[in-house]
C-alpha cells in the first residue's frame, strides 16, 4: 500500500508539474485559465497536498444556511468550539481542529492550499465578514492523532465567496460529514455541492438533523431517498437527529444510526434506539479503504475523459490547429511584395570593393597604389570639372537611391494595410479579432513618421561596406589561391605603374573608374584586373599565364559578386520587415507560431504520458478498493 501512494504521489507531481508549465504556454492564446477548473483545483487542493501522507484524515462538516453544521461540529470536537445560534449566524470562514502537535510535523499551509492560517481565539471569528480566505487552526487535546475536523461555511450562502471557500474544504477533504434537514435536502445549490461530492466518490456521514420524532419517521426516509437519487450520494453511515435545541446547545443531542438506503428500515422505533457518538463512529472508520476511495475518487476526475486533463487537452488541440490555420493565411498572404526594390548604384558598390582590396595591400605595393591613385584623381579633377560645368552638377547617387527606397517603403507599407485589412476582414475567427486590435492600435500616419526616421538614420554605407566585405573574405577563404593569385597580378600591376602613368593620362585608362561598367560583378572584376586591361602586366609576365589564372579565378569571384545587387535589396527589405513587424505586427506572428505548436509541445506530451501513466494506476488503486471492501 505504502508503494501504491508513492507512486501515485510521484506521477501526480509529475502531472501537477506538466500541467503548469503547459498552461503557461497557453497564457497568450484564447484557452480559459485553468484556475477555477473542477479538476485542477483537485489536483492542486487535494492530491498535490496530501497524496504523500496517509497519516491522517480530513473531515469537513458541510451543508446549507441554519440547519445545525455548527452543532454536529461540536458534538465531533466535544466542546464548543463553534459559535451556535437559532438566528442563523452563519459561519463566514473554516475552523479546523488539530491534534496537538500536528504542525510540528506537517505543514497545513500545503494541505489547505488558497487559505490563510489564523490561530483561533474564540467561537466568534469565523463569523467575522472579511474577503480573506481565512482558516481558523485550533489545537485539541480531545482531537485524535490521525484526524482533522473543519466546520466550515454554508454551501448556499447569499455570499458567493462562502461557496468558494466550501468548495476548497471538499476537494481537501477525504471524509464529508453531510448535515440536511427536511428545509434544505432538495436545496438546489446544496445538491449541486454535493453532486461534485459524488463525481469525487468522498466517504460520506449523512446527519439528517432537525427531525420531528416519531412524527417525521414516515418522510425522512423520502427526503434521504430523493436526496441521495439526485446527487449520487451512497453514505457510509447514515444518522436521524431530533430537532431539540436544549440537547444541542448542551452537547447531548442524540444521533441515531438507520440502515441505507433507508427504504429498508428495521421493525423497531426510533425510540428504541441507542444513540451512537459520532466520535467513535469517525475513528472507528477503515482509513485505509478511504484514504483509497478518495484518492481513486479524485485522479478520476482529474484524467475524465469528458471534464478533466483529456478534455483539456482536446481544446489545446483544437486550439493549436485554428492556430496553425491562421498561421498559413498569413503568411499565404505575404503582406507586401515588391516587384522593383531599387538596386544599389554599381559606383558605390565598385567604390566598396576597391576600398576592400586597397585594404588587403601591404608594403611597397600598397604605396605605390596609393600613389598611382592620387595621380589619378588629380588628373580626372579638371575633366571632371569641365564635364560638371557642362553637363552640371552631377546627383549624389546616395542621395538617388534614398530618394528611390523611401518611394518603395511607402509602396510597402500601403500594401502592408490594404492586406492586413482585407485580412482583418475576411480572415478566420481566430485572427479577426486580433488584427482589428492590431489596426486600431497603430495609425498608418504614426507608423509612416517612425519609419522614415528609422529611415533617415540608416547608414547605407556601412551596410554595403559589410555586405561587400562579408563576400570577398568568404571569396578569399574558399579560394585562397585564386585569392593569391589576384594579389600577386597586384602586386604586378604596382611594379608596372611608374611606367604607364603618362601613358594613362593621354590614353583615359585612369578614367576607367568614372565610366564603362554596368554589372556589379563585371564592373568589380573590371577594377580588379584594370592593369591587366591597359596591357602592362601582359608585356611583363606574359598573357597567356595570366588569361589561364584570371579564366580560372574570375568565375569563382563572379559567383560571390554576381548578385550583390540583389543582396543588398534584400538586406534592405529584410530591414524594413523588422520596422513593420516591431512597429504593427508586434509578437503577433510568433505567438501564431507558438500557439499552432502547443499540441506538439514537449510539455503537452509529457502532460498526456502522465495521465496515460495515471489511468493505469486507477486501475490498480480500483481493484485495491475493491479487495478493502470485501475483506471488510
Amino acid at each position: 500500500m505504502t508503494a501504491d501512494f508513492q507512486a501515485c504521489a510521484r506521477l501526480v507531481q509529475l502531472l501537477s508539474r506538466a500541467v503548469t508549465a503547459l498552461d503557461a504556454q497557453c497564457q497568450k492564446t484564447t484557452l480559459p485559465p485553468l484556475a477555477g477548473r473542477e479538476w485542477y483545483e483537485l489536483l492542486i487542493r487535494k492530491l498535490v497536498p496530501q497524496l504523500s501522507d496517509q497519516s491522517f484524515l480530513v473531515v469537513a462538516v458541510v451543508g446549507g444556511t441554519n440547519i445545525g453544521k455548527s452543532v454536529v461540529f461540536n458534538h465531533l470536537a466535544g466542546f464548543r468550539a463553534s459559535a451556535t445560534s437559532p438566528l442563523a449566524s452563519g459561519t463566514k470562514h473554516p475552523t479546523c481542529l488539530i491534534p496537538r502537535g500536528f504542525r510540528d510535523t506537517h505543514n497545513l499551509a500545503q494541505i489547505f492550499p488558497g487559505f490563510r492560517l489564523r490561530d483561533w481565539e474564540s467561537p466568534d471569528g469565523p463569523l467575522q465578514e472579511d474577503n480573506e480566505n481565512w482558516l481558523f487552526i485550533r489545537e485539541c487535546d480531545e482531537t485524535p492523532a490521525n484526524l482533522l475536523i473543519l466546520d466550515t461555511p454554508d454551501v448556499d450562502s447569499d455570499a458567493r465567496i462562502n461557496w468558494e471557500r466550501a468548495d476548497h474544504i471538499r476537494r481537501c477533504a477525504d471524509v464529508l460529514v453531510a448535515v440536511l434537514t427536511q428545509q434544505k435536502y432538495n436545496d438546489a445549490a446544496v445538491k449541486e455541492f454535493f453532486r461534485q461530492a459524488a463525481l469525487e466518490e468522498k466517504s460520506i456521514l449523512l446527519v439528517f438533523n432537525q427531525c420531528l420524532l416519531p412524527e417525521d419517521e414516515p418522510y425522512w426516509p423520502l427526503w434521504v431517498g430523493t436526496f441521495c437519487a439526485e446527487t449520487g450520494i451512497k453514505p457510509q453511515i447514515l444518522y436521524v437527529a431530533p430537532n431539540d435545541r436544549r440537547a444541542a446547545e448542551s452537547l447531548e443531542l442524540p444521533f441515531y444510526e438507520r440502515p441505507f438506503p433507508p427504504e429498508s428500515l428495521p421493525d423497531e422505533t426510533i425510540d428504541r434506539l441507542a444513540p451512537r457518538n459520532l466520535m467513535t463512529d469517525l475513528t472507528s472508520l477503515r482509513f485505509g479503504e478511504i484514504k483509497l476511495k478518495t484518492l481513486a475518487g479524485s485522479l478520476h476526475r482529474v484524467i475524465d475523459r469528458n471534464q478533466g486533463v483529456p478534455h483539456w487537452l482536446d481544446e489545446i488541440r483544437g486550439l493549436s490547429a485554428q492556430y496553425h490555420r491562421a498561421t498559413e493565411l498569413l503568411a499565404a498572404n505575404k503582406l507586401a511584395e515588391v516587384a522593383d526594390w531599387p538596386t544599389i548604384p554599381s559606383t558605390l558598390l565598385v567604390q566598396e570593393v576597391r576600398e576592400w582590396w586597397g585594404q588587403q595591400r601591404q608594403g611597397w605595393s600598397a604605396r605605390v597604389h596609393d600613389s598611382y591613385q592620387f595621380l589619378s584623381q588629380v588628373l580626372i579633377t579638371p575633366l571632371r570639372m569641365a564635364r560638371n560645368k557642362i553637363q552640371g552638377e552631377p546627383v549624389d547617387p546616395r542621395v538617388t537611391y534614398r530618394n528611390r527606397e523611401w518611394s518603395a517603403v511607402l509602396e510597402s507599407i500601403e500594401k502592408v494595410y490594404e492586406k492586413l485589412e482585407w485580412l482583418a476582414e475576411l480572415g478566420n475567427d481566430l485572427l479577426k479579432p486580433r488584427l482589428t486590435e492590431l489596426l486600431s492600435g497603430v495609425s498608418r500616419a504614426d507608423l509612416i513618421r517612425t519609419v522614415r526616421e528609422a529611415h533617415d538614420q540608416s547608414d547605407l554605407e556601412s551596410e554595403l561596406r559589410t555586405l561587400v566585405q562579408s563576400e570577398m573574405t568568404k571569396f578569399a577563404n574558399e579560394s585562397p589561391q585564386y585569392y593569391k593569385f589576384f594579389r600577386q597580378l597586384d602586386s604586378l600591376a604596382a611594379a608596372a605603374r611608374p611606367a604607364v602613368s603618362v601613358i594613362m593620362a593621354i590614353t583615359g585608362v585612369g578614367l576607367v573608374g568614372d565610366v564603362v561598367f554596368t554589372s556589379a560583378a563585371t564592373t568589380t572584376l573590371g577594377h580588379l584586373t584594370a592593369d591587366v586591361v591597359g596591357g602592362t602586366v601582359a608585356a611583363s609576365v606574359g598573357e597567356s599565364v595570366i588569361h589561364e589564372g584570371v579564366s580560372q579565378g574570375t568565375g569563382l569571384l563572379q559567383s560571390h559578386l554576381r548578385n550583390l545587387h540583389q543582396r543588398f535589396a534584400t538586406r534592405r527589405a529584410t530591414w524594413l520587415a523588422e520596422l513593420l513587424k516591431n512597429h504593427l505586427l508586434g509578437t503577433l506572428p510568433e505567438e501564431l507560431h507558438a500557439a499552432s505548436r502547443l499540441s506538439t509541445s514537449p510539455e503537452f506530451m509529457t502532460t498526456l504520458n502522465a495521465v496515460e501513466d495515471i489511468h493505469r494506476m486507477v486501475k490498480k488503486l480500483s481493484i485495491e478498493a475493491e479487495r478493502f471492501a470485501a475483506d471488510a
